[in-house]
């Protein structure tokens, strides 16, 4: 039990959480900062094409993530509960396993993405007015594909080792490497869309090369040899049922947003470019929430894997009542600043406008999203897939889809505002009572 202490300290639960949590938060942070910056060097050229057609390709991003959470996240849950049961041997050979399938993947859909470049922006809703500039960041996103999933492996790993802050180290580095070359390539060298692109990739290696240096010189458990990357049927059967559902979470957000440009299509690109700026303004809100939730994985799943139940109970009770918290102050403080928040990205009074009633109707059910999140955290940690499974696809997936059908056939674009605080408080209520059912006691 000795080595287990010096990973956890399960007799002090808050403190042990906020040990681990904070630095997931303050990478989120960074992250935010990062994506903030980014959008405001694009918005700041009052260019709407040019941030319309960026942000058509958030989806790509988000999907590109969602790969890296199958081996980052898969790996991680099965990680700590090894942990739990001090089975090191096998943490050794899941992770080389994660590592170089991850960047196997990454080649693959990197090459697939480009060959179909054209028909992929065509599916995210580019119009002759904005293709150009969607196709220059794409193409460089896509290239980056191995470097982006990548990034998402050790990241995750070592938190699971109980290294929050050597991942955030990682995290915020690449961060603010993306955030000092954006504007140099965005406006000093005028590469617009495909600078910002490079930006974030060069970023991303950085996060890459740092995290495997702490594994190679810092952990105690992960390995990168290639003569370990070998896992049993039963591991990865673990590692792929927590992960796709992890992933599909990342997936079903991209395919959202498709169908949201989609809808606003007729209504003109300025209204695709609000939406571009109130989804990244939102993402402040929800990577916070993000970051406490996530955090707590390592800790929840290794209280599962060593059977104590009381303990990962009175840390479930805690978190929910301080996510719940926060999420409702954060969200009445976006809600109040709705109009300055959009006009800091951009000069353009309809733009501001709609964006401003858009923000406020997409962060008004965030506390319903921080108990999404929270219980979608703990049936992963613990790996109960099929519970995890049925919340990825909630919130913003099948739930999501079927009550932006009938919301936009009833009220239209009224409709389309309204979308989802709807879905968020009835995935709320799912989550909670999938954990009554699956954690009946």
């Amino acid at each position: 039990m000795a080595e287990s202490q010096r990973i956890f300290d399960t007799e002090r639960l808050t403190p042990s959480y906020f040990k681990l949590a904070l630095p997931v938060v303050f990478s989120m942070v960074i992250t935010l900062i990062y994506n903030l910056a980014d959008t405001y060097f694009i918005a700041k050229t009052n260019d709407a094409m040019l941030v319309a057609g960026v942000s058509l390709c958030a989806p790509v991003f988000t999907a590109l993530m969602a790969v890296g959470n199958i081996y980052g996240q898969g790996g991680s849950s099965l990680i700590s509960r090894l942990l739990g049961r001090r089975d090191q041997d096998s943490v050794r050979r899941v992770s080389a396993f994660c590592f170089y399938l991850s960047i196997l993947t990454g080649v693959a859909i990197g090459v697939v993405m480009l060959l179909l470049r054209r028909t992929m922006l065509n599916l995210l809703g580019a119009s002759a007015e904005t293709y150009r500039y969607a196709e220059s960041y794409y193409e460089i996103i896509v290239g980056g594909a191995p470097i982006v999933i990548l990034s998402f492996i050790h990241s995750n790993l070592i938190r699971s080792e109980g290294m929050s802050t050597l991942s955030m180290v990682g995290t915020v580095a690449g961060s603010l490497l993306n955030i000092v070359l954006d504007p140099i390539f965005i406006s000093v060298l005028g590469w617009g869309a495909r600078g910002a692109a490079l930006a974030t990739v060069l970023g991303y290696a950085l996060t890459d090369v740092l995290c495997l240096s702490f594994v190679r010189r810092k952990s105690a458990a992960l390995s990168v040899d290639p003569r370990k990357a070998r896992v049993d049927r039963r591991e990865l059967k673990q590692i792929f049922s927590v992960g796709f559902t992890a992933a599909l979470t990342n997936l079903a957000s991209s395919v959202c947003i498709v169908v949201m440009n989609q809808f606003l299509l007729p209504y003109g690109d300025e209204k695709i470019a609000a939406l571009g700026i109130v989804l990244k303004v939102t993402m402040v809100v929800q990577l916070i929430l993000v970051g406490f939730s996530f955090g707590g994985v390592p800790l929840l799943g290794f209280l599962y894997g060593a059977g104590e139940r009381d303990r990962l109970n009175r840390l479930l009770r805690f978190c929910t009542l301080f996510l719940c918290g926060l999420a409702l102050a954060e969200s009445l403080l976006v809600f109040l600043l709705a109009t300055p928040l959009m006009r800091v990205f951009i000069d353009n009074a309809a733009i501001i406008s709609d964006g401003a009633v858009m923000l406020r109707w997409q962060i008004s059910g965030m506390v319903f999203c921080a108990i999404v999140l929270l219980y979608t955290c703990l049936f992963q940690a613990s790996g109960k897939a099929l519970a995890a499974l049925m919340m990825s696809l909630s919130r913003q997936g099948v739930l999501f889809m079927v009550v932006f059908a009938i919301a936009t056939a009833a009220a239209g674009y009224n409709g389309f505002l309204v979308a989802q605080l709807i879905a968020d408080a009835l995935s709320a209520a799912l989550a909670l009572a999938l954990y009554r059912k699956v954690f009946a006691m």
